[in-house]
């Protein structure tokens, strides 16, 4: 399967949430199609986000006008219209794109979403839009910064660090970041150590300058 971590990214409704996702991930150097159908928020935004428009989500041919057919990953932003919410992620389905997160206000809102198709439901209280960003655009499997500039990130192993001991691959020299913990399939998380050896379907958790684990987080 070919990989689609760095492909364009649409995301619909611009509020709080919204324009902070697009926003991150327009910063990050992720191609981003923003849409809302207010025009005063479309023109605040205009030449901070790679492509803008304004447009009723809810109305599927507009869509299909704009290209979001053609997108693989699209994220709805609405939150306060839950009828615009949901119609707009039916929609999304019904268009096919293969990866959709949507921002759930409730978890009846939630519920509703994910039976409809959505693959991925965000709640504002638990993922802020900066944090999605790092999730929706490359391989992290979760992403928390503890400090200004320092993160913790859940990943997989790149190839390159498989099949042989933490202490040989020089990680904290060649990339500035330190494997803390590993999950194999059916297992516990345990901590890393030098005698560590990596599988393909291990789960890693890496620290360091947010710059060095997403560098090493988008190593094939």
């Amino acid at each position: 399967m070919a990989d689609k971590t760095s492909d364009p990214v649409v995301v619909i409704g611009l509020g709080r949430f919204g324009s902070s996702l697009a926003l991150e991930l327009t910063r990050r150097g992720t191609e981003v199609l923003a849409i809302d159908h207010r025009p005063k928020v479309v023109q605040s935004l205009a030449g901070r986000i790679t492509h803008i428009a304004t447009a009723d989500a809810t109305d599927a041919e507009a869509l299909r006008q704009l290209g979001v057919p053609d997108f693989y990953r699209a994220v709805v932003g609405i939150g306060s219209d839950l009828e615009a919410s949901i119609l707009t992620a039916s929609i999304l389905v019904e268009l096919e794109v293969e990866d959709i997160w949507a921002k759930a206000v409730s978890r009846q809102h939630g519920r509703i979403l994910s039976r409809i198709g959505v693959h991925h439901v965000v709640t504002p209280e638990h993922d802020m839009g900066e944090r999605v960003a790092h999730l929706v655009s490359g391989r992290l499997l979760d992403y928390m910064e503890v400090d200004q500039n320092f993160a913790l990130v859940k990943t997989r192993p790149p190839k390159d660090f498989v099949g042989k001991p933490l202490g040989e691959t020089n990680l904290r020299r060649k990339y500035g970041v330190t494997v803390v913990a590993v999950k194999s399939p059916g297992e516990e998380f345990t901590y890393a150590s030098a005698e560590t050896e990596l599988t393909y379907d291990d789960v890693i958790i890496v620290s360091g300058k947010t710059e060095n684990v997403e560098r090493f987080a988008e190593l094939p």
